[in-house]
């Protein structure tokens, strides 16, 4: 049995003639009547909220819009590769509602935990920070600006319309959970669970703020320096705790997760405080040995080329890669030589090739077992 799909102009309960203000202002209506924080968590509540956050993704778009009233679910499908949107889960969806109606312009990982009392904790975000291989070296200290949502300069953060307060929970008596009573074989089953009613606050707002539509909550743009050590690697993140996003009605802020983006650098290949540098050289190079110039993450450093270097060899320059997170000291360079062969030659450089060709030795064949691949040269290299 198929479940038919609802029509997105049907969802946001708009005609098909409606502008791109009234398609904004119908999601708006409908993600604050879902809204995880009025809802106590409801998986209906959470599916109406999902339904509403497709169509809007959809409708909001002029291509996409134009594409769903031309052609229906399936002209989005073969857009998206599913049907509309579904594929979006809790935390994409209000991540939608947040970036165009709270203003955050970063993944936020919406975690409403509720403590004791009934109060939801401030959701936390997540706020990625690009930084170069350079910094990574010494170590940085970055300015971070973030738009977080805090309490209603209006309502003060209860939610409740200026002059009025929220009122005790009659279903409660402003506990914010009530007692449910079952029979079954084994007698009566007695569980405790958050009010229906006030949505375990234990509270109720009767006039909501006109500013904030009842959520206690505006958002406001704030300025953080973050200390960032030398070492650190993509992925690796820095917790601001309690700097996160305020909780409706006085509940705990949340944290701001500062997840760092290493910027990669062209000249390297990292492997943890090891980098590798390719290296190329001439034949003569390799044959009668040089001195080179090669970078490192923070100036140069002068390699010497033995005479016979054959290509594929790796230099280990000790102490010249990357401090290691936490006291770990410091990595290589590990410089891997490569021997470059002139794709063009002129006259006089075939000339002279021409004549050391009938003077070179042969390249000796390798007994069997003596083929190694560059992993196992750096490990030789590294004293492996």
């Amino acid at each position: 049995m198929t479940t038919r799909m609802r029509d997105y102009y049907e969802i946001l309960e708009i005609p098909r003639s409606a502008d791109a203000e009234a398609i904004k202002k119908a999601y708006r209506k409908l993600a604050l009547q879902y809204h995880p924080d009025r809802n106590n968590g409801s998986k209906e509540a959470e599916d109406r909220f999902k339904e509403a956050t497709e169509a809007y993704e959809v409708l909001r778009d002029p291509e996409k819009r134009a594409l769903y009233d031309r052609h229906g679910h399936a002209g989005v499908r073969n857009r998206a590769g599913t049907s509309g949107f579904a594929g979006f889960d809790f935390a994409e969806a209000l991540e939608v509602f947040m970036r165009d109606f709270g203003g955050f312009g970063m993944e936020d990982l919406f975690r409403t935990a509720r403590r004791g009392g009934g109060i939801a904790r401030g959701p936390d975000m997540r706020a990625h920070v690009p930084i170069s291989l350079e910094e990574v070296a010494k170590g940085a200290r970055k300015k971070l600006k973030v738009r977080v949502q805090e309490p209603c300069g209006t309502c003060g953060g209860s939610g409740a319309a200026p002059g009025t307060t929220p009122v005790r929970c009659a279903a409660c008596g402003g506990a914010g959970e009530v007692r449910r009573v079952q029979r079954s074989f084994l007698g009566q089953l007695v569980s405790v669970v958050p009010c229906s009613t006030c949505n375990g606050e234990g509270t109720r707002i009767e006039s909501p703020c006109d500013a904030c539509d009842g959520l206690g909550l505006d958002a406001a743009e704030k300025t953080f320096e973050v200390e960032i050590p030398a070492g650190v690697s993509t992925g690796d993140y820095l917790t601001l705790r309690g700097q996160g996003h305020a909780a409706p009605r006085g509940g705990a802020r949340g944290d701001i997760l500062v997840v760092l983006d290493v910027t990669e650098d062209p000249r390297f290949t990292r492997d943890g405080g090891d980098l590798i540098y390719d290296l190329g050289i001439t034949f003569s190079q390799a044959a009668l040995g040089a001195e080179i110039d090669v970078p490192t993450v923070e100036d140069s450093v002068s390699v010497k080329i033995a005479p016979g270097t054959q290509s594929g060899q790796v230099l280990r320059l000790r102490g010249k890669g990357l401090p290691v997170l936490r006291g770990g000291g410091r990595g290589d360079l590990l410089v891997r030589v490569t021997v470059w062969t002139p794709t063009k030659l002129n006259a006089e450089q075939e000339r002279l090739f021409r004549q050391l060709a009938e003077i070179e030795t042969e390249v000796p064949v390798p007994r069997a077992g003596e083929e190694r691949g560059f992993w196992s040269r750096v490990k030789e290299a590294l004293g492996g």
